[in-house]
């Protein structure tokens, strides 16, 4: 495996992973506009939200660098 083919599929890990946490983050958002969950939650979801989507930028530019 090329270190091009391993930065893809680590590309696409990353975008299926960032993915569902956006998901999970739009998730708890509606349940705190409808009281169902403290507000609170939200905070953590947003850090995993941004720090996968940092990851998935850092391997798309690898990606298209190598």
């Amino acid at each position: 495996m090329s270190l091009k083919n391993a930065a893809f599929l680590a590309l696409i890990g990353t975008i299926l992973t960032t993915i569902l946490l956006l998901y999970d983050l739009v998730s708890a958002i509606i349940n705190v506009t409808g009281g169902l969950v403290p507000a609170m939650s939200i905070f953590p979801l947003l850090i995993y939200s941004f720090a996968s989507l940092t990851v998935a930028v850092f391997f798309f530019v690898f990606h298209r660098q190598s």
